[in-house]
């Protein structure tokens, strides 16, 4: 490591932001968080209880997470010490560059900052920042709850310095994470646009009453989801090429797999209007839109948020502990 990390300040409470700040808690640092709701003691303690079972399965020594984690009356006391700065605020890039503005004048020249923007370069809300500042600042977007899921992505701005983007795979990999930089900035990133390709094709598959979506999750559950909790799409793809590999894949079905990524469909709310598209039209479509969404509500609106939350994390700990399982015995 380029160097000690002890102190972070977590911008921004809410589930992101929570489930960042356990864990770093049980990576032995010094958390300080920051954020304006009025029940954020009340929060902080019930994700502390809630997500240190999670960790504590993962190895991780959770006695006195909580004495570790403390509530900083605003933004100015968070990072005041702060080795690293963890923004977690609404995904507005006005809202950010106001943010970063103070982030940058508040918190230590040494600190990394870093936001978890979800699809926000970091370019769009650092032009105000000088050079030096701006040198600190970069993505590091991670996936739904981040104490959990490994990845985080590492997106320098155009002006990030070569030092941050090196500090911040040292930070990630230091707290148990897996860093991938990306090295040049596009909205969204690589992963939510990875989901959203994904997304967009099981909005119309439902539009079009192929499936349902309670048998589309089935589907990917229960075959890519597998496939690629070990495998990702393009060495999927030259393991099902057999030992010709990739190379033989293509030669055999790419013809046939073009024709069908020509006829992948747009569902109709991701459907581009022009302003002389008339109401009925606009009628239609807002229909359209309403019926996927009740038709995902009666899949899965009989559970509550944190019965189907408890149900998900559980088993990404079953993944997770069935591929370190995996490692070992291959190591």
């Amino acid at each position: 490591m380029t160097r000690a990390f002890r102190t972070a300040a977590v911008i921004g409470a809410g589930t992101i932001g929570l489930s960042w700040a356990t864990l770093f808690a049980a990576h032995g640092l010094t958390v300080r968080v920051s954020d304006p709701r009025p029940d954020l003691a009340e929060a902080v303690d019930e994700a502390l209880a809630a997500y240190a079972p999670h960790l504590a399965a993962r190895g991780l020594d959770v006695t006195g997470l909580a004495g570790r984690v403390h509530l900083a009356a605003d933004v100015t006391e968070a990072v005041r010490d702060a080795d690293v700065v963890q923004e977690n605020g609404p995904e507005r890039a006005g809202f950010k560059k106001d943010l970063f503005a103070a982030l940058a004048r508040e918190a230590p020249a040494h600190a990394l900052l870093l936001s978890s923007s979800s699809a926000i370069p970091s370019t769009a809300f650092t032009g105000q920042l000088s050079d030096e500042d701006a040198a600190r600042v970069l993505i590091g977007h991670p996936f739904n709850p981040p104490h959990l899921v490994p990845l985080v992505e590492v997106v320098p701005g155009e002006r990030t310095g070569e030092d941050a983007v090196l500090d911040a795979v040292d930070f990630y990999t230091s707290v148990g994470r897996t860093p991938v930089v990306e090295r040049k900035e596009i909205p969204g990133f690589v992963g939510n646009r990875l989901q959203n390709a994904l997304s967009r094709e099981a909005a119309y598959l439902v539009q079009e009453g192929v499936v349902t979506p309670e048998d589309l999750d089935k589907v990917v559950i229960n075959s890519l989801g597998l496939r690629w909790a070990t495998v990702g799409p393009f060495l999927g793809a030259h393991l099902g090429g057999g030992p010709g590999g990739y190379r033989h894949l293509v030669e055999h079905i790419g013809r046939s797999m073009q024709r069908t990524g020509a006829g992948l469909g747009t569902p109709s709310h991701a459907k581009e209007q022009d302003m002389e598209q008339d109401k009925e039209q606009d009628k239609e479509q807002e229909e359209a839109q309403e019926r996927l969404i009740e038709a995902v509500e009666k899949a899965y609106g009989s559970s509550t948020y944190s019965e189907l939350t408890g149900t998900r994390d559980r088993r990404q700990l079953a993944v997770l502990a069935a591929l370190d399982s995996a490692d070992k015995e291959e190591n």
